[in-house]
């Protein structure tokens, strides 16, 4: 038996899409897959949900880490979708998992999900003086995901380079003010956005011309609140003037 079971239901556009394969063993012999010995495979299908058009598969990566499953047990193991399909288009698709063992193709129930824009909040350009004509495009969006709203990062190169960057969650947010983007000289990219009443989550990545990686995340203080001189520090570096609002109010 095999299956997958998705986070969600529906994802912001250039996110890795995580999903959980399951792999139960009812046969007499071993499940063994990407081993040099054995020839069992296990890959995930992904259509396009009305016409069912089946998607081109990017590179050869496994979908899976190599695993071995012996007779009457099971397996768990992560994967992720959007690093064997482009789903960038914002539409509903349909994932199939399959499992190939002793000649004989084994097919798990279709999963749907949805890829979605998200609402766009506040954007930002970043330029490098070492790459002339690029230059990163990045937007924060937010969308309702686990039963609160999220707010995510998304990037693209403009210019001399179209790549579209992968989108990251950046945890819930309460609205009653826009969070911010500020690009600092060195190439930090810090978002600062309310996370409750009293604290608000600032996430720090690092953006040169040929990588963006995450840096590190950290719960800060109101300085309404907090007062105190590191809370304050903080918001300077960030480029932001922390603004009162009643609580009723979104932006």
């Amino acid at each position: 038996m095999v299956d997958l079971k998705l986070d969600g239901g529906d994802f912001v556009s250039g996110e890795r899409v995580r999903g959980v394969v399951d792999i139960a063993n009812s046969s007499h012999g071993k499940v063994s897959v990407g081993y040099s010995n054995s020839e069992d495979r296990f890959f995930v299908e992904v259509f396009k949900a009305g016409d069912m058009s089946q998607l081109s598969r990017i590179g050869d990566r496994p979908f899976v880490a190599r695993f071995r499953v012996d007779s009457s047990e099971g397996q768990k193991l992560e994967t992720f979708l959007g690093d064997h399909y482009a789903l960038r288009e914002t539409r509903r698709y349909l994932a199939k998992p399959v499992l190939v063992h002793g000649g004989v193709r084994y097919e798990g129930a279709p999963r749907a999900f949805d890829v979605v824009d998200g609402v766009k909040i506040v954007g930002a350009t970043q330029v490098f003086a070492n790459r002339p004509g690029l230059q990163r495009e990045f937007s924060i969006v937010y969308w309702s995901r686990n039963h609160s709203e999220h707010v995510f990062l998304t990037a693209r190169d403009l210019g001399v380079s179209s790549r579209t960057w992968e989108t990251r969650d950046l945890g819930p947010i309460l609205r009653i003010e826009k969070p911010s983007i500020s690009i600092l000289p060195g190439g930090e990219i810090v978002v600062l956005h309310r996370l409750n009443s009293n604290q608000f989550l600032r996430t720090e990545f690092w953006s040169l011309p040929d990588e963006l990686e995450y840096r590190s995340r950290e719960v800060v203080g109101d300085p309404e609140t907090a007062g105190t001189a590191r809370v304050r520090e903080m918001y300077k570096e960030s480029g932001v003037k922390p603004k009162q609002n009643p609580w009723w109010k979104f932006w």
